[in-house]
C-alpha cells in the first residue's frame, strides 16, 4: 500500500514530553509563532543592512552602491554564514527564549551555538541538495539541532525546506558526492540512503515560526519557483556544551580526539569548557550559488 506524505504540523509545546517525544521519532518540530511581528520586522531590516555591508565586511560579497535600492541589493544574495558576528540581533536572536527554552529539553541544560546562516533566496536562487547538518558540523554526539527561523512564509513555491522523517534515528552520516543538478546549489549531495523522494515532506511554515531539526536528519530545499518575492530565514546550529566539537584540524601537538572549536555561543547553562576561552576563527562569508558555475 502506498502512503502519500502528510505535511508536519505545529509541536504543542505546553504538553509535556510531547515535544521531546515527536522530536525523537520524527527527527523534527515546529515552533508556530515563535517569533512576533516586530522581530521579524526588525530582522529583516537588519538583513538589508547586513546585505548592504553596514554592519562589516562579508567575504565574497559585491558592495552596494548608495543608488541601489534595498531589493536590488538583497537579491544578490543566497546566504550569508555568520551573521551573527556582525549584528547584535542576529545575535540576540540565536539566544531567543522562545528557542532556546525547547533546545534545552530537546538537547539538555547546558547549550551552545557555532553557527548562523542568514538566507534571503530571491525567485530563480536555486535550493541545496539532499544533506545532513552533521556531515559538515561534527558534534557526533547526536546533539547538533538546527533553528531555521521563517522570516517570510516559506511555501513549497518560494523554496520551503523538505524532510525525510526519522532519518535520523541511526546516527548514520550517509556518502556525499559533487553533483550538477541545476536546481542545487553547489554544496556537495549526500546519497546511498534507504529513502526516496517520495517519502519527503515538505515543510511549510508561517513568518515567525520555526523548524528545530537534529543534525543527522537528511534535508534538502528546491528553488524558489514563485514569481517574486525571498523565502528569508536565520538557521542557527547548537548542540550541548558538554561535548567538544571537532570541527577544525587540532593545534600542533594536539590529537584529533582532544580537538575542539571554540568559536561558540553559550545560550544556556553553564561551559564545562570555559576555561579554554573562546576565539574567534570564522568570518561572515556569502555561500556561492551557480551564477558562473561550481569552483570544484
Amino acid at each position: 500500500m502506498t502512503v502519500t506524505p502528510v505535511a508536519p504540523s505545529a509541536t504543542d509545546v505546553s504538553t509535556p514530553g510531547f515535544l521531546e517525544d515527536r522530536f525523537e521519532q520524527d527527527g523534527f518540530v515546529i515552533l508556530k509563532d515563535a517569533l512576533n511581528r516586530a522581530e521579524l520586522d526588525a530582522l529583516l531590516a537588519e538583513t538589508a543592512r547586513i546585505c548592504r555591508g553596514e554592519l562589516g565586511e562579508i567575504e565574497g560579497a559585491v558592495a552596494s552602491s548608495p543608488d541601489e535600492t534595498d531589493d536590488e541589493v538583497i537579491r544578490r544574495f543566497l546566504c550569508i554564514h555568520y551573521p551573527h558576528k556582525l549584528s547584535s540581533l542576529m545575535l540576540d536572536t540565536m539566544r531567543h527564549p522562545a528557542i532556546v527554552e525547547p533546545l534545552t529539553r530537546i538537547i539538555g541544560a547546558n547549550v551552545k551555538a557555532m553557527q548562523s546562516m542568514l538566507f534571503v533566496k530571491a525567485e530563480g536562487k536555486p535550493g541545496q541538495a539532499w544533506h545532513q547538518d552533521e556531515m559538515f558540523i561534527p558534534t557526533r554526539d547526536r546533539s547538533l539541532t538546527a533553528a531555521w527561523i521563517a522570516l517570510d512564509d516559506a511555501t513549497v513555491e518560494n523554496g520551503c525546506l523538505w524532510v525525510l522523517p526519522g532519518s535520523h534515528r541511526d546516527g548514520v552520516v550517509y556518502p556525499n558526492r559533487e553533483h550538477e543538478d541545476p536546481r542545487y546549489d553547489c554544496t556537495v549531495e549526500s546519497y546511498d540512503f534507504p529513502w526516496t523522494d517520495a517519502d519527503a515532506l515538505p515543510v511549510e511554515l508561517t513568518a515567525g515560526s520555526v523548524l528545530l531539526f537534529n543534525g543527522y536528519l537528511l534535508h534538502k530545499s528546491l528553488p524558489n519557483t514563485g514569481q517574486h518575492g525571498y523565502r528569508r530565514a536565520l538557521a542557527n546550529h547548537y548542540m550541548s556544551a558538554e561535548s567538544l566539537l571537532p570541527w577544525a584540524l587540532p593545534y600542533e601537538g594536539q590529537n584529533m580526539a582532544q580537538a575542539d572549536f571554540r568559536d561558540v555561543v553559550l545560550v544556556a547553562g553553564r561551559d564545562p569548557y570555559a576555561y579554554k576561552g573562546v576565539e574567534q576563527l570564522r568570518t561572515p562569508r556569502i555561500r556561492p550559488d551557480r551564477d558562473g558555475g561550481c569552483d570544484r
